[in-house]
């Protein structure tokens, strides 16, 4: 979907004051509030937004501890069943199939590094990894950063 500049302004408004109305969106942006809701439901039927839900953060309540681990999988089993069974360790928040040496990469939350360590043995005792390398993030700059690339699209 081709996004303009006035779609990137209404994700802009809403990414800063998410709880703002469309009403109010519409008085800032300086046009009608029928076009700030269509032009949400047009970039959300297209998937440029997603859902509108609180995104809660680990450190906030007791996962302060976030590492990236890269995975091996059991090729026999299949990636579906891989997610499947990793998918029930809630400490990992992330997995995606990657290219290069390793077939998954995931990001984890964990209490500490002893606890880290609880939940990487646990992604081993599902016999569906049978290897995995990590890396414990040391500071976290920016994440989850779309928007710049969302109004850069919409300039061209």
């Amino acid at each position: 979907m081709n996004v303009d500049v006035m779609d990137a302004k209404i994700v802009r408004f809403f990414t800063d004051s998410p709880r703002a109305s469309v009403l109010e969106a519409s008085r800032v942006l300086k046009v009608a509030r029928a076009t700030v809701q269509s032009r949400l439901d047009r970039m959300a039927s297209a998937g440029v937004v997603g859902p509108w839900v609180p995104q809660p953060d680990p450190a906030h309540f007791g996962y302060p501890v976030v590492a990236f681990c890269s995975f091996t999988i059991n090729q026999d089993l299949g990636h579906d069943a891989v997610v499947e069974a990793l998918s029930r360790i809630p400490e990992l928040i992330e997995i995606h199939t990657v290219s290069g040496s390793f077939d998954l990469m995931a990001r984890i939350a964990a209490r500490s590094n002893p606890d880290l360590q609880r939940v990487l043995d646990a992604m081993i005792a599902t016999k569906t990894v049978l290897r995995s390398s990590s890396v414990i993030v040391l500071n976290t700059h920016f994440q989850g950063r779309t928007l710049p690339l969302l109004e850069a699209a919409a300039a061209m």
